[in-house]
């Protein structure tokens, strides 16, 4: 096995929970009083209807659809004007809460780094960048990562093999030097590993049965140190 170098980790579910999604009528408030906005009646109803149509064909082509995409869509069904749509979505992240960092997977992060690994974000979010800094800043681990690789950002997200060239080119290094940790076994270990990476999938469930034996799986992000600690032996 090469020499690990970089870890690229997941944020939902690797180093915090689930935070809120916006629905129609949030994101009609957060929009409305933008510069050349306009906001018709059933704007929010309309987006809640594209968003679960995206959804539904989103995951039969295994594909996510932005933030914008279906911001824009919606907007072009109902006759709403949303000129800037990188405006309009700094808006929308701005006024909705983002995910809570768990204090024990930030201090984990915090002892991996320290103990000389590199780090980079690795996420499928809708979030703009500034968002996802803040939330990172709040829970004093923003300065252990090298860079953020974010699909709302990157205009592609997991499993696109272009979200992985991106998360590598990030890193700095070859993809046999980049450690991928996240909770899903799919889009964090199965095609990072299939891109060249090594992989571990935090789980608290049955080591999936078709998992490559080569990608390890542990319960919490606190348990890698000792993980790695082992297959370095």
């Amino acid at each position: 096995m090469a020499r690990l170098r970089v870890l690229a980790l997941d944020f939902v579910g690797t180093l915090a929970g689930h935070g809120p999604a916006p629905d129609g009528q949030l994101v009609a408030e957060a929009i409305r009083g933008l510069p050349g906005v306009v906001v018709p009646d059933g704007f929010a109803t309309r987006f809640d209807l594209v968003t679960r149509r995206l959804r539904q064909s989103d995951r039969a082509r295994g594909v996510r659809s932005s933030f914008a995409t279906r911001l824009r869509r919606s907007a072009l069904e109902c006759g709403a004007v949303v000129p800037d749509l990188r405006l309009a979505t700094q808006a929308v992240f701005t006024a909705l809460p983002d995910a809570t960092v768990d204090p024990r997977a930030a201090a984990a992060l915090r002892r991996l780094h320290a103990g000389g690994l590199r780090c980079v974000l690795a996420s499928n979010t809708d979030r703009p960048e500034p968002v996802r800094l803040r939330t990172l800043r709040s829970a004093s681990i923003a300065d252990c990562f090298d860079a953020l690789v974010l699909s709302g950002t990157l205009g592609v997200g997991k499993p696109d093999p272009r979200f992985y060239a991106a998360a590598a080119a990030a890193a700095g290094c070859p993809p046999e030097e980049v450690l991928f940790v996240g909770d899903n076994p799919r889009t964090d270990a199965f095609c990072p590993h299939v891109y060249g990476m090594s992989a571990v999938l935090i789980t608290a469930s049955p080591r999936p049965p078709d998992l490559p034996t080569r990608i390890g799986t542990i319960g919490h992000l606190s348990e890698l140190s000792a993980h790695l600690d082992r297959i370095s032996r």
